[in-house]
């Protein structure tokens, strides 16, 4: 199951996305996480957002768990 919870920022997603996952006993994930985890990424190796070959080759070196 996947529900997709989309909205502006300090409207409350994150809190009503995390008592739905556990009233439904599933998995919560902040995909917002995954999209600051990666811009980290690139800004540690300072990766040139204009070139997409750099932009794929480092994807490709990302990992992230949680």
């Amino acid at each position: 199951m996947i529900i997709a919870i989309d909205g502006p920022s300090g409207t409350g997603k994150t809190t009503i996305a995390r008592k739905l996952a556990e009233r439904l006993k599933v998995q919560y994930f902040d995909t917002g996480a995954t999209y600051r985890a990666i811009t980290v990424f690139f800004m540690a190796r300072k990766v040139n957002l204009d070139d997409l070959a750099e932009i794929e080759k480092n994807l490709k070196e990302f990992t992230f768990s949680f």
